[in-house]
């Protein structure tokens, strides 16, 4: 080996005998964390969120030094799809304007809820999944998951989302035009709890940003990632990501790198 690499025994085995200097003990130390972070997290953290994540805990370091080390490492988080377009807006209910016009910053919960529909694959069939977004803490505050695209599925997320924060004041209530969100029951479910709606212009998914920016997420962390045999095992392992991880752990940069109910909780205290 020596020959071939063309150095000298001598000095290969005095490098051997050499003692590790405290920054390699530090960054071995320090890998260590990082490791554990990446699983811990499914492998969906790149290294902002891991450097965030550490510094919660108390682990001094930079960023320049985790992004080195992470590469080093071969370590790196799955990368998010471009947005599709999935809403059919061809119907003859009527339309709401578009009030929310992409301001999505809020000064409180309760304020805007943005909610979309997206489907999930299983070996019985399409399931469709609803949800009620909370702009303020980008928590999800409404699921609801069905085998058909129907109102019902709207309706179900948005009655859970009003059972779950009883909004003591006016709302506004961002989707798409799509006919479920259009409808006679989904519409007067709005007007008798006083939420105003708004409606993204037609085939705009940018209109609803931070509604597609949840769904990639989901879709790249949770949904590309499994194979569910059932519609029901597919339900369990959704509510449980949503419910448990994305609300209660995972870090938002756009929260300051806090989970959304984390940020929610500390604003209002």
């Amino acid at each position: 080996m020596c020959r071939i690499l063309e150095v000298s025994k001598s000095g290969y085995y005095a490098w051997k005998g050499r003692e590790k200097s405290p920054g390699q003990v530090e960054n071995e130390e320090l890998l260590i964390d990082i490791r554990r972070l990446f699983m811990e997290h499914k492998q969906n953290y790149g290294s902002p969120r891991i450097w965030n994540a550490l510094r919660l805990e108390g682990v001094p370091c930079s960023l320049n030094r985790v992004e080195r080390l992470m590469r080093g490492a071969g370590m790196a988080a799955v990368h998010k799809h471009k947005f599709r377009v999935t809403t059919d807006s061809k119907h003859n209910l009527p339309v709401a304007k578009n009030i929310l016009n992409r301001n999505f910053e809020t000064d409180g919960p309760n304020k805007v809820w943005l909610s979309d529909i997206t489907y999930v694959w299983t070996m019985e069939g399409w399931l469709y999944l609803a949800f009620v977004l909370d702009l303020y803490c980008r928590g999800v505050i409404g699921l609801a998951m069905a085998a058909r695209m129907t109102d019902d599925l709207t309706v179900g997320a948005l009655n859970q989302a009003l059972l779950r924060r009883c909004p003591p004041g006016e709302v506004l209530f961002h989707s798409d035009q799509g006919s479920q969100y259009a409808s006679n029951r989904q519409q007067e479910i709005l007007r008798e709890n006083g939420i105003i709606p708004s409606m993204s212009r037609k085939g705009n998914c940018w209109d609803n940003a931070p509604g597609e920016s949840f769904i990639g997420t989901l879709k790249v962390e949770k949904i590309h990632r499994c194979r569910f045999k059932t519609r029901e095992q597919a339900k369990r392992e959704i509510f449980e990501y949503v419910e448990m991880y994305y609300n209660r752990k995972r870090l938002h940069s756009s929260l300051g790198y806090m989970s959304p109910f984390e940020y929610e909780k500390r604003i209002i205290q």
